[in-house]
């Protein structure tokens, strides 16, 4: 049983409950990876505290839609993209797949830039030869997962706790305006321009591969949790716990980033704050080099544990939609082609990077919709389908992503 008995020593309730806790930290990583760094400054310096309602909401948007997530490959044994194939006709779930597989694309995208700009800011490393050693680490770290699933989620949480370590030292050196976060929390926009940000900002924080991938991860937990009826409760509530933590610090991460941004830079004149490499001299210049030091790091700590994630994702979509999986290394070279496309090219990789934030915007509804659909289906759940009001959150949550998509295509087709 994992019921958490307080008679017990500290030590063996910690040791009862640790089993089910870490998949939620693989996830959020994705929540704080190189996309996230991009918008989330770029939105701060722009628009100062106008924003910082997208970040909460899209950080409630994820705890919600991960927790479900995760609930699904708990109780049943299966991760999403293994019950789209099942449950839905064969067109739709080949179709799925293959938005699912342009999706990894612009993961991979964002995740190998920053990596690669975290080398050249910290050691000078050309952006090319930064992409590939990105693409080796990454690929080094995810090996970490074949042998044995926890000592990955161990590493990975390792490096989500240097990226929060770092932004939490620039934010003590660059102090807070608490007045001014709070008026940030009222939604608004500051035109078109802020509109498309708010969608690249949604679609660095709800990202659609790790909704399928943290049902893979919570499902090799599952036969543990069927053992007796009240281990798959405990079970649950030890997941959702992982899920509020995980996504909480992740949370913090994203908001740390604007609110830097916001205090430092906005109407302050400082130049080339819509680039990354501009950030990171700007934050020299106005806190010192620790402050630019502790963002380079966190930013090649989020680049290399984030491609190692997005490749494990991949792996879990293609297996569970098509019953097939390819060599790591094969997935590797064919996700990395349009990252390294735009840096031998020599275009400009933050614009790159928050334009990739746009593309998983637009992919989230795909995979949000059947996991809205599935965990409600009692066929699939049996009693431990959604509750009628987390169908409703999760559909309205659905909505306003895709209504934040309609206004986007409202905007380039120039309605607004």
């Amino acid at each position: 049983m994992v019921v958490l008995d307080v008679t017990l020593p500290l030590r063996r309730r910690v040791a009862r409950v640790a089993p089910w806790f870490g998949p939620a930290f693989v996830a959020a990583i994705a929540y704080a990876d190189p996309g996230n760094f991009a918008t989330n400054f770029t939105g701060g310096a722009s628009f100062g505290y106008r924003l910082v309602w997208v970040i909460v909401a899209a950080n409630l948007i994820a705890m919600l839609i991960q927790s479900l997530s995760a609930k699904l490959g708990l109780i049943t044994g299966r991760d999403l993209a293994q019950l789209c194939r099942d449950t839905l006709p064969r067109p739709v779930s080949r179709f799925l797949w293959a938005q699912a597989e342009v999706v990894a694309m612009a993961t991979d995208l964002a995740e190998i830039i920053g990596g690669a700009l975290a080398l050249n800011l910290l050691f000078g490393i050309p952006l090319p030869i930064g992409g590939l050693l990105t693409c080796v680490v990454a690929f080094a770290l995810l090996a970490l997962h074949q042998r044995g699933l926890r000592r990955f989620e161990t590493v990975i949480g390792g490096l989500l706790g240097v990226i929060l370590l770092g932004f939490l030292y620039d934010a003590l050196r660059a102090g807070t305006d608490p007045v001014a976060v709070a008026s940030g929390l009222v939604p608004s926009f500051a035109g078109p321009d802020s509109v498309v940000l708010a969608t690249g900002i949604l679609g660095a924080t709800v990202m659609p591969h790790v909704i399928y991938l943290h049902s893979a991860l919570t499902k090799s937990r599952a036969e543990a949790a069927a053992e007796a009826p009240g281990v798959r409760k405990s079970a649950l509530r030890c997941q959702r716990a992982d899920t509020l933590l995980a996504l909480g610090l992740a949370g913090v991460i994203n908001l740390v980033m604007l609110t830097i941004a916001a205090r430092l830079f906005f109407r302050t004149g400082t130049p080339r704050t819509d680039s990354l490499a501009g950030i990171h001299s700007a934050l020299g210049a106005a806190l010192d080099h620790w402050a630019a030091l502790a963002f380079a790091v966190a930013l090649l700590a989020s680049g290399l544990a984030s491609s190692s994630v997005g490749t494990f994702a991949g792996q879990v979509v293609m297996r569970g939609f098509i019953g097939r999986s390819i060599p790591l290394t094969v997935r590797r070279l064919l996700t990395m082609t349009p990252a390294m496309a735009v840096l031998i090219a020599g275009a400009d990789p933050t614009a790159a990077l928050v334009w990739s934030q746009v593309v998983l915007c637009f992919g989230v509804p795909f995979a949000l919709v059947p996991l809205i659909w599935l965990t409600s289906r009692r066929r699939i759940m049996g009693e431990f389908r959604n509750h009628p009001a987390t169908t409703v959150l999760a559909g309205a949550a659905a909505a306003l992503i895709i209504g934040m998509n309609g206004l986007l295509i409202l905007h380039f087709v120039g309605v607004i």
